[in-house]
C-alpha cells in the first residue's frame, strides 16, 4: 500500500488482485444479487483509491480496507432504502384525468423552465434522481451550503411559477 501511495500503480494492480477476491466475498455474503457486489466492489475500489492517502504505512491495511467497504455497503443499503420508501406502486395508482374545465397540470419540463441551469440540475439529482445533499455537492463541486442555497432559491421561484400559473387558471380556467 505504501508503494501504492508513492505512485506505483504496479502495486496497486497486485493489491487488487489479492485483496478483491475476499473483497467480493464481504459483498457478495450480504447482497441480494451478484451484480450488487460487483458494483458495491467497484465503488469500494474507487473509494480506496480516493483516499488512499489517508492510510498511515506500518498501520494494518485489511482494518482500513473494511472500515472503507462497510461504509460503501451501509451507504449502498441506505440508498436503498431511501428509493425503496419513494417507489409507488403503478398498479394502485389511477390515471390522471383532466378536471371538468378541461385543464391539465403543468408538465415538469414547463415548471423547471424559470429555474437557472444550476438550480435545475440540483433539483433534479435531489428529487428525482433521489441523491443526497452530500452526494449532490460531490457531483456539482459545491459546498453543501451552496448545494441547500441553491435548492431553496429554486423552491422560491417553484412557489411563485405555480402561484402564476394558479392564478392565470383562475380566470381562464386553463393553464398557460
Amino acid at each position: 500500500m505504501a508503494r501504492y501511495q508513492a505512485g506505483d500503480f504496479a502495486a496497486a494492480r497486485s493489491l487488487i488482485e489479492r485483496i478483491s477476491p475476499p473483497l467480493h466475498r464481504f459483498f457478495d455474503a450480504q447482497s441480494v444479487s451478484r451484480t450488487d457486489a460487483d458494483d458495491l466492489l467497484q465503488d469500494a475500489w474507487l473509494r480506496i483509491h480516493r483516499a488512499r492517502h489517508t492510510y498511515r504505512p506500518g498501520k494494518p491495511l485489511l482494518p482500513w480496507i473494511y472500515a472503507i467497504a462497510r461504509c460503501v455497503r451501509v451507504d449502498h443499503y441506505r440508498r436503498q432504502v431511501r428509493i425503496s420508501t419513494r417507489e409507488q406502486r403503478l398498479e394502485g395508482l389511477s390515471e390522471v384525468v383532466p378536471d371538468a374545465e378541461g385543464s391539465q397540470a403543468p408538465d415538469l419540463d414547463e415548471l423547471l423552465a424559470p429555474l437557472s441551469e444550476s438550480q435545475r440540475e440540483v433539483l433534479e439529482m435531489l428529487k428525482v434522481a433521489g441523491m443526497s445533499l452530500e452526494e449532490v455537492a460531490l457531483a456539482t463541486s459545491c459546498s453543501v451550503g451552496s448545494v441547500k442555497q441553491k435548492v431553496h432559491r429554486a423552491y422560491e421561484k417553484l412557489r411563485q411559477t405555480m402561484s402564476v400559473m394558479d392564478l392565470k387558471k383562475g380566470q381562464t380556467g386553463v393553464v398557460p
